[in-house]
């Protein structure tokens, strides 16, 4: 079975009693087999956690350090017993001066040392009192009977992750030694801490380990001393943090006066092929003779894959919905920045040309309501008056008394300039002339219509002056549900990288500031209406009888789909897999493999459609503009992703 490039890591803050070396590797040991127990490969542990950080000129009695030695020793033997690397802190002599050290245990043996780079000499630390700065040099230190790497810049490749060693403070300087270790090639970054709690510290910790994850693009698994150091000055309460790219998988409780672990599923193959993606990063291909980097080649490689595949991420969140804030607060605050953004393109837009009129189909519809209201915004930013909005409703064979009274209310509560225009007698005109059977609800007769109101649309503009605003979003650009030269085009699409699933929450965050009642009423009656097109005649109630998701397949899952493809080039199955877990529940396999070859089908058959795709400012990270974000020839095979959708 595949592991999907997944690896499962831990931050441990164990007990400790300063300068009690055989307590506290029997802590170490504890949580070791613990993690071992849940899968965990890959673990850290906090800065001096041999000796304990606080133990300060202990540090210069031998009696310490020769235990700490012995130490090391004992845990190298017990690392035998298990299939978890491990990294531990401890002092260490290299040539007349002690080293603040980070030991890296596995398979029975010390693997390597990593010594700290940069050492905190001020406030209430003074750690040169008793340390040296860490040697950058391809160093070697001669360790139980061997010689081992011993460097600042060591690099160690184990079941083929990479990964390097930061220790506290060297995460705090202006250019961690981790940005270096990230170029060349680390995708985990361990941090070995102990640091000590200040009021408002903790936040700008959580934002520090965060951020450089992002800078890095790689994981960073941070462990910090806790339960057991002195309280002489200071208060160690223990961190146990994971961050991946810059989103926090996992942070543990403070103040605990127990042991902790924190243990997160880290996507190697997401962190790779984010930097690929992004050139920038990997701006230097050959490292300088001053920035040496020690990859010792001698670890046991072994397959990782799991027998059961339901384990590999059980320590991994998946959000089902990528596109949207799961918070509230914060939801509101993005949608908030969001909206300014898409105003803010259409008014330079606006601008530019020196346009002072804009002309907008009004369907009822969701997608036709956001872009009226970017447009309305977009106006308040220029001072223009909203009556130099034409808003115009287009009644044809499918329209219900509901969506198109939605539209009249809210052209009308709005202030912009409402107009009606039927199109079905110039669509059973048009259908004389090419001879189409009216009774025959085919693509040609859906396709009729969109382009009667696409006509409509362009005319009033050129009537009136002004420029026609895109409705269509981001999904519909995906899965090409939309008319070629028909809704497919327009001036400028205002809604052009939103995904669907973000629509709704966006004509939400319109409500919340709207002071007509009206208005949001009308607004939340869109929001509850089913999702169509209109272009086939309406049910015998009056109802909608036409469902886009009926058709193409759930939103939620499309949308799903997407991000995986653009943001983080996914294969099929990797996909198939997160989904099956995000949507647990809520979806079942033979489903979700049914919409996700929907998916692929229609995003690479409807290609055409994007490649002429009309101007629309971006907003997010994913985004399908010819001109910037997705480049892809229209007749492109889809075989190899379809044949590998259709064997899952």
């Amino acid at each position: 079975m595949k592991n999907f490039g997944f690896i499962r890591v831990a931050a441990a803050k164990p007990l400790v009693k300063v300068g009690d070396v055989d307590y506290n590797i029997s802590q170490i040991t504890e949580l070791v087999t613990d993690a071992n127990n849940k899968g965990v490969k890959l673990m850290v542990f906090p800065e001096l956690s041999l000796t304990g950080y606080t133990c300060a000129d202990l540090f210069f009695q031998s009696s310490l350090l020769e235990k700490a030695i012995s130490g090391l020793k004992k845990l190298a033997d017990f690392s035998a017993s298990v299939d978890t690397l491990f990294i531990v802190g401890l002092p260490l002599t290299y040539r007349n001066a002690l080293y603040n050290c980070a030991a890296v245990i596995y398979g029975g043996e010390i693997r390597g040392v990593v010594p700290k780079t940069f050492l905190p000499n001020y406030n209430e630390f003074y750690e040169r009192r008793w340390f040296a700065e860490g040697v950058k040099s391809d160093a070697s230190i001669n360790l139980l009977g061997k010689d081992l790497p011993f460097s600042t810049q060591l690099i160690f490749d184990f079941a083929d992750i990479k990964f390097g060693i930061e220790i506290c403070e060297d995460l705090w300087v202006p250019v961690p030694p981790s940005c270096e270790m990230a170029k060349a090639g680390a995708d985990i970054i361990f941090n070995l801490s102990a640091t000590d709690e200040l009021a408002g510290k903790h936040s700008y910790l959580l934002d520090l380990i965060c951020q450089q994850s992002a800078r890095c693009r790689c994981a960073y698994v941070y462990s910090s001393a806790g339960s057991g150091e002195s309280s002489t000055d200071l208060a160690f309460a223990g961190n146990c943090i994971i961050a991946e790219n810059g989103n926090l998988l996992c942070s543990s409780a403070r103040f605990s006066l127990n042991a902790q672990i924190e243990i997160a599923d880290i996507d190697v193959e997401l962190i790779r092929n984010d930097r690929r993606h992004h050139n920038t990063f990997r701006d230097e291909p050959i490292l300088a003779s001053d920035k040496i980097v020690a990859i010792p080649s001698s670890f046991r490689h072994t397959d990782f894959s799991n027998a059961d595949n339901s384990d590999i991420i059980a320590y991994r969140n998946v959000n089902p919905a990528p596109f949207v804030e799961k918070d509230e607060t914060m939801l509101r605050q993005r949608c908030e920045e969001i909206s300014s953004i898409q105003a803010w393109g259409l008014a330079q837009r606006l601008k530019a040309i020196g346009c002072k009129n804009a002309v907008i189909g009004i369907s009822g519809g969701l997608d036709s309501t956001l872009a009226l209201l970017v447009t309305v915004k977009a106006f308040d930013m220029l001072g223009l008056d909203r009556k130099n909005i034409i808003g115009i409703t287009m009644p044809g064979f499918g329209t219900t008394a509901r969506t198109h009274g939605n539209a009249w209310n809210l052209m009308e509560e709005l202030g912009v300039t409402p107009l009606e225009i039927p199109i079905n007698k110039a669509v059973e005109v048009h259908f004389n002339d090419i001879q189409q059977d009216p009774e025959k609800h085919d693509a040609t007769y859906e396709n009729s219509q969109a382009r009667e109101r696409t006509q409509i649309l362009m005319d009033m503009a050129n009537k009136t002056g002004g420029i026609v605003i895109g409705t269509g979003d981001l999904s519909e650009l995906a899965l090409g549900w939309c008319t070629y030269n028909g809704d497919q085009m327009s001036m400028y699409g205002v809604n052009a990288s939103i995904p669907k699933t973000l629509v709704r929450d966006l004509v939400k965050g319109y409500m919340i500031g709207e002071e007509s009642q009206k208005v949001k009423d009308t607004l939340q009656d869109i929001i509850d209406t089913p999702i169509s097109p209109e272009l086939l005649p309406a049910a015998k109630d009056g109802t909608i009888a036409q469902k886009t998701e009926d058709f193409v397949g759930p939103y939620e899952l499309h949308d799903f789909f997407l991000h995986a493809v653009l943001r983080h080039s996914f294969s099929p199955s990797k996909i198939f897999f997160l989904a099956c877990k995000a949507f647990e529940g809520v979806y079942d396999r033979e489903t979700i493999k049914k919409w996700l070859i929907t998916f692929y089908r229609r995003f690479f058959s409807q290609q055409f459609k994007r490649s002429c795709m009309p101007d629309g400012v971006k907003v997010g990270s994913v985004c399908l503009s010819p001109r910037g974000d997705w480049r892809m020839p229209s007749d492109a095979s889809s075989a190899l992703w379809i044949n590998e959708a259709e064997n899952l």
